[in-house]
């Protein structure tokens, strides 16, 4: 009787053990094709807002769809389209005639991007004094001994004050330098100005009339939200989420790639390897008896733009989001190292629950914890709602925002692994009451380092010229100094910076304990700080 028993038990386990496997090789499958598909080259990098970003929406609605999950984007689709401002282009009406003829554009003239617009602009003759010279030569020899001059932003404040004086017209000519230092530059932040400012390439001024149209507008690009609802008639919901969108050709110059010619990210830990966590998670959450919650399931894209996607989610979403119970983020988990098996867990800090269920003492896992509930991914703009929040991430390397970022260098077994922990904690906190919000005191360092840092969250989505401040973290040098949530930062020291990227260029170039001077914008006040890294 007792071998019987004993056999039986055998076989019961032996039959678990193969459901188990059958289950795992379900899944390790699920992965490899939603990660080959999202990393192919005829995506061309999904970028936000191009035929590959819709290729890679339509395959994650498909997905949503075949799992049964509720379509809760707009008008009853999966899909919420959001706006990203993509700089300024110069329109084909431009144009600028000489003594009757027609200048070539970007080889004799082209207009800067804070250039305002006319529409036949004319002047009897090129000596005109309500045209404004601008020789760089000569501004140059004079400032050649000058270390703190900056010939970009010594135009600019020329040409703002010939507007100003009332003059027309504002021509820059004659210059010594690389013409590169000086194209239109479509990412320009500065404020348009109300006269027309153009480089002219001659070795001297407009002679005889001159007939001038410049139209320069604003770019506009879509990007598009994945959403999927399962609805369990809960009063509180959980979010989980993951960015779809990476880098395409590296348009955005967010690449570390720098040689030439550009070539396709793919960018399969970053982020395919999230969003298949995502798809598997749904899956397995509509089968599962896993009520007492609602699940939404959101593929975010212009997350590398900035977090455009999550933060027009958590301002236009279609629920409550004081109903949120908490948020789980998964951007790149494909690289888990099989010796190591580290694996980094932010957000520990915004919520006291999460100390009760993620230990690092872990049978499997090396598990680092970071307590902030902000850094560099979607995560951040649910933290800024007062959310609880955790982001999943296996580590940087090598390939992180280069084109070699391809699906064959994925760890499917350690991805695995990943989302069966990320089981546990659902299935865990499904026994707890809703959490409760803690906020936190410093800011991760993420996907990327730095030598030091200012303390404060960017708002990524602003268009304007600068560093919009979002949030200040507690402690922290911008705090310190003064600066407030909604300053306006554009100079540290002697750099000026336009926006997020160049900001991020400047501030590489401090020191830890290095003091410096910082410009900002406080409504209409221009205020210098001083601030100490």
């Amino acid at each position: 009787m007792k071998y019987i028993l004993l056999l039986s038990i055998l076989l019961a386990q032996h039959v678990v053990a193969q459901q188990k496997n059958t289950t795992d090789a379900e899944s390790i499958t699920a992965l490899k094709n939603t990660i080959n598909y999202l990393a192919d080259d005829k995506l061309e990098g999904r970028r936000t807002g191009t035929p590959g970003e819709k290729l890679a929406y339509e395959f994650i609605v498909a997905q949503f769809h075949q799992t049964g999950l509720q379509p809760l984007g707009t008008n009853k689709t999966f899909i919420q389209e959001f706006e990203v401002k993509d700089g300024r282009e110069i329109k084909k009406e431009t144009a600028l005639y000489i003594q009757g003829k027609a200048a070539e554009l970007n080889t004799d003239y082209f207009p800067l991007a804070y250039s305002g617009n006319v529409k036949d602009l004319m002047f009897a003759d090129g000596s005109d004094t309500s045209i404004q010279y601008y020789d760089l030569k000569t501004v140059l020899e004079e400032n050649k001994t000058n270390p703190h001059f900056d010939l970009k932003e010594n135009i600019y404040t020329t040409a703002k004050k010939a507007a100003s004086d009332g003059k027309r017209l504002f021509v820059i000519y004659n210059s010594p330098s690389p013409k590169e230092d000086l194209l239109f530059d479509a990412r320009e932040k500065a404020d348009r100005l109300k006269i027309p400012v153009v480089f002219y390439g001659k070795q001297t001024k407009f002679s005889g009339n001159v007939v001038l149209n410049i139209d320069i507008a604003e770019k506009q690009r879509f990007g598009h939200n994945v959403i999927g609802y399962i609805n369990n008639n809960a009063t509180s919901t959980i979010v989980l989420g993951a960015h779809y969108d990476h880098l395409g050709y590296g348009e955005d110059h967010n690449s570390l790639y720098v040689a030439n010619p550009p070539m396709v990210h793919n960018g399969a830990d970053d982020n395919a390897s999230g969003v298949a966590a995502l798809i598997e998670l749904s899956k397995w959450l509509k089968s599962s008896n896993l009520k007492k919650y609602n699940f939404a399931f959101v593929a975010f894209s212009g997350e590398e733009l900035g977090l455009y996607g999550s933060k027009y989610f958590t301002d236009h979403s279609p629920f409550d989001l004081k109903s949120v119970n908490y948020m789980l983020n998964m951007d790149m988990l494909g690289r888990l190292n099989d010796s190591t098996h580290g694996l980094n867990i932010g957000g520990y800090g915004t919520s006291a629950t999460w100390g009760e269920l993620i230990k690092k003492e872990d049978p499997f896992f090396k598990i680092k914890q970071d307590s902030s509930g902000m850094g560099p991914s979607d995560h951040t703009s649910f933290y800024q709602k007062d959310i609880p929040v955790l982001y999943f991430f296996t580590g940087s390397h090598s390939d992180y925002h280069k084109p070699s970022d391809d699906a064959d260098k994925i760890n499917f077994n350690g991805e695995l692994a990943v989302i069966n922990y990320i089981k546990r904690l659902l299935t865990a906190t499904d026994k707890k009451e809703k959490l409760v919000f803690t906020k936190t005191r410093d800011v991760s360092s993420g996907k990327s380092s730095f030598k030091v840092s200012l303390g404060i969250m960017p708002d990524y989505t602003f268009d304007g010229n600068g560093v919009r401040v979002d949030a200040v973290i507690d402690n922290r040098p911008a705090q310190k100094a003064g600066i407030q949530t909604g300053d306006i930062i554009y100079q540290l020291g002697s750099n000026s910076f336009n926006d997020v990227q160049t900001y991020m260029q400047a501030l590489n170039k401090f020191d830890k304990g290095q003091a410096t001077k910082v410009k900002l914008r406080r409504g209409k006040d221009e205020v210098v700080l001083d601030i100490v890294f």
